[in-house]
């Protein structure tokens, strides 16, 4: 079939062309705008899951609901190394130039940028010479005494209410969306839990959308106990058959394609329901196939063609990214099968004492490889990555 009518999108992050199976979030999300825009009390959200489930997409798809709405919208990517103040500054003052035109009162806008530049000149880690004025654009003076406390918390706190007014003036929000949340330092965590809960009391509003590995719940509540009341987690998992089908189908249908049964069968047994996995076949299968309606044959013609591509982009790229040790110690997991699995195993595996593993077990998780799903037990973070592991040669 033509290639270029192939509505299949797998890609980081890329949005597929049927959103399939996330109907109960989004409304969920929907709700969540109304209330937080009516003054109403709500939980700050945050998405779970294991890579390529589509937690950047549902992310994306939660900010488009928010700028539908006329809010105030920024969004960030974690990283383990860097400061979360500058990169908040940045999102926040790109939310609130959005909403900035419909405000009444300009001082108040001209207030807000004061507070923020305030903020943003207390980052310790900017390299010498570095202007906030150039970077973002801010040529009011800097306000004194607030959001300018060197102290975090203090100041993400204050910031965070600053922006919240500029809002309630419009009647609408503000949403920040950070991505890869399991990231964000840990001293940074400490601060957005803080500064999020004082949100919650004061109804302001503002809320902090995130997306990250399954174990983002257990890095938070570590920081702050009553993190645990304070976000409302969905886990984002694979789809079910109906909505992986769904998801082949919708797309296909509209460039006039169907597919049998027996085609069906054959991608989902393939893909396990996992949403990247499910677009890379749908993708490869469009591609070989002459006719519709695409029948299990070209599945199996397109199958080996698919798993090449994903052993490269998809899994491949990861393990390359890992040292010789960690790479080892990842092996050593893969030959347990594909479940959590106590770190005491993978020593045994290895016939070593499980602290001189350590260093390999911190770099996996720092890099985004593995997780630990609870106390003493580790997971891979990417579906089928055992699997993947295991058909490799030594």
């Amino acid at each position: 079939m033509d290639p270029v009518r192939n509505p299949y999108a797998p890609g980081a992050g890329q949005r597929p062309p049927e959103l399939a199976g996330r109907d109960r979030e989004i409304e969920q999300f929907g709700v969540v705008l109304e209330r937080v825009a009516r003054g109403r009390p709500e939980r700050s959200m945050v998405l779970t899951g294991l890579r390529g489930v589509g937690k950047t997409v549902l992310l994306n798809t939660f900010r488009s609901m928010a700028i539908q709405r006329l809010w105030g919208t920024g969004k960030i990517e974690a990283r383990p190394d860097q400061s979360m103040r500058r990169p908040i500054a940045a999102a926040l003052h790109m939310a609130v130039r959005e909403i900035a035109p419909r405000h009444r009162a300009p001082e108040r806008i001209e207030s807000f940028l004061g507070v923020l530049k305030a903020f943003a000149l207390r980052d310790a880690t900017a390299p010498k010479g570095t202007s906030v004025t150039a970077t973002f654009g801010i040529d009011v003076p800097a306000a004194r005494g607030r959001a300018d406390s060197g102290d975090l918390e203090v100041d993400l706190t204050e910031l965070f209410a600053s922006a919240a007014e500029v809002a309630q003036d419009l009647g609408v929000g503000i949403g920040l969306f950070v991505d890869e949340m399991q990231d964000i330092p840990t001293p940074d965590v400490s601060a957005l839990c803080a500064a999020c809960h004082e949100l919650s009391q004061n109804g302001g509003p503002l809320i902090v959308v995130g997306a990250g590995l399954p174990h983002v719940p257990s890095v938070l509540s570590a920081s702050k106990s009553y993190s645990e009341r304070l976000f409302r987690y969905a886990r984002i998992d694979r789809l079910d058959r109906a909505a992986a089908d769904l998801a082949l189908i919708a797309p296909a249908e509209r460039e006039g394609v169907t597919f049998d049964d027996t085609a069906l069968d054959a991608l989902y047994q393939a893909a396990d329901g996992y949403p990247y996995f499910v677009q890379a076949y749908g993708k490869v299968t469009w591609d070989v196939a002459a006719a519709s309606p695409v029948t299990a044959d070209d599945v199996k013609v397109a199958a080996p063609e698919a798993e090449t591509e994903l052993a490269v982009g998809f899994f491949g790229s990861r393990y390359e990214r890992a040292t010789p040790a960690e790479r080892e110690y990842m092996r050593a997991m893969a030959a347990t099968g594909d479940e959590p699995i106590p770190t005491s195993i993978v020593a045994d595996e290895l016939g070593r004492k499980p602290s001189s593993l350590s260093p390999a077990r911190d770099g996996l998780i720092k890099k985004g490889l593995i997780y630990s799903s609870e106390r003493g037990l580790i997971a891979f973070t990417v579906p089928h990555f055992g699997k993947f592991l295991r058909t490799q040669p030594l």
